[in-house]
């Protein structure tokens, strides 16, 4: 469990990083955007028949989940009636306008995975982070509006949300989203009482 939670740490320092390392080339009037969401849920197993692996969990909520765990799930047999499960995600998307520096259009997606060793309590740790990177094709003040050459090649116009945003980029800046999603799921004893 440990392993699992270090790894959600670790990924959620690269979210940051992957945020933040642009950020020292990018000129300090550029537009940019971030937001994140995160959530843990809980829920304690109500029930598990470890030889067909169907496993009924109650959440918080009092709602009960009943699921079959897939062959991937390891070491299902250390699961007992009373264990809790912890799922927590964090979400993390950035919008940035950089000077193009010859850049064009492009993407890139690079995803980890990581469980508990043989014997451990079941537990899960997943990121994946996708970068698209956009071209700035077009900026008609006026109309309130701009075009993006996105990594496909396709131009696609669109209205901006805040106007002012427009007088602060320009043709051949480029717009790098960045979408990364970090989920830990681990399986805690029941507590002894």
């Amino acid at each position: 469990m440990k392993n699992i939670k270090y790894l959600l740490v670790v990924a959620q320092l690269l979210v940051a990083t992957a945020v933040f390392a642009g950020e020292e080339k990018a000129e300090l009037d550029r537009p940019s955007f971030a937001a994140s969401q995160s959530m843990v849920i809980t829920a304690v197993v109500k029930a598990i028949d470890h030889e067909t692996r169907v496993v009924t969990v109650k959440k918080q909520d009092g709602e009960e989940v009943t699921f079959t765990a897939s062959e991937e799930a390891r070491n299902l047999d250390q699961v007992s009636v009373g264990d809790i499960l912890v799922a927590e995600f964090v979400e993390k998307i950035t919008v940035e306008v950089l000077p193009g520096d010859g850049l064009g259009p492009d993407a890139a997606e690079a995803a980890v995975l990581a469980r508990t060793e043989k014997g451990e309590m079941p537990g899960v740790a997943a990121m994946d982070s996708t970068v698209t990177i956009s071209t700035v094709e077009d900026i008609n003040i006026e109309a309130n509006t701009f075009k993006l050459k996105g990594p496909d090649g396709v131009v696609t116009e669109y209205v901006a949300r805040n106007p002012g945003n427009l007088k602060r980029a320009k043709v051949g800046d480029i717009v790098v989203i960045t979408d990364t999603v970090a989920m830990a799921l681990t399986v805690e004893k029941a507590p002894a009482e």
